[in-house]
């Protein structure tokens, strides 16, 4: 599908800057690059950004109309979300990878705790919550497509402070995309059932990345 690929398209375009003739991990393109915390790379700058696309998702599917098209995407985002939340935790904690700033070797899988590289759960909180939109508007208002930027930017961003490897963003994108596309095309939401509006008890929602 035309619209997930560019946002998985999207990483992968940030990351070919930063490719090197040396690399390794199951795709071949892990390596370190010099260390960035500068202007808009700054870790401050990504959890601030990452932050306010949650907290606009949830804000929307809250306390936008879940009957009109706009409400109904929202529901969609804040679902991917969430699902998507749980996907990269439980993957987390099943491939145990070190990140690039805890060893040199981009082959470190299954450390145990404390290796949480493996996939970003940041990037494919991104892709998750932009997919949806990308995919309903994507006809009518072809600029919603600039919404790839917010993954591609936080790929770059991860990799350039040294919080994952290339492979991570990509598998973290890839996660959110495939999530995003699901609960786009499902024809109920599936968390929003559980507030008080759907007769069900509210659930909360936390995450690190």
């Amino acid at each position: 599908m035309k619209a997930s690929r560019l946002v998985v398209a999207a990483c992968l375009c940030g990351l070919s800057v930063l490719h090197a003739a040396h690399a390794g991990g199951p795709l071949g393109i892990d390596h370190t690059v010099a260390y960035d915390d500068s202007g808009i790379w700054n870790r401050n700058v990504q959890k601030g950004v990452a932050a306010g696309v949650a907290l606009t998702t949830v804000g929307g599917a809250l306390f936008v109309d879940g009957d009109t098209r706009l409400g109904r995407t929202f529901d969609q985002s804040f679902d991917a979300m969430v699902l998507t939340a749980g996907a990269t935790t439980a993957m987390k904690l099943a491939f145990s990878r070190k990140r690039p700033s805890q060893t040199n070797d981009p082959n470190d899988f299954f450390q145990g705790g404390g290796a949480q590289s493996f996939p970003s759960g940041e990037v494919a909180e991104m892709a998750s919550v932009v997919t949806p939109f990308i995919l309903e508007y994507r006809h009518d208002h072809p600029a919603v497509y600039a919404l790839a930027l917010l993954p591609a930017y936080d790929a770059v961003a991860r990799v350039k402070t040294h919080g994952h490897w290339q492979s991570d963003v990509l598998a973290g994108a890839a996660v959110g995309v495939a999530l995003g596309v699901y609960a786009h095309h499902r024809a109920t939401p599936i968390f929003l059932g559980l507030t008080p509006d759907g007769g069900g008890p509210m659930i909360g929602y936390a995450r690190a990345f």
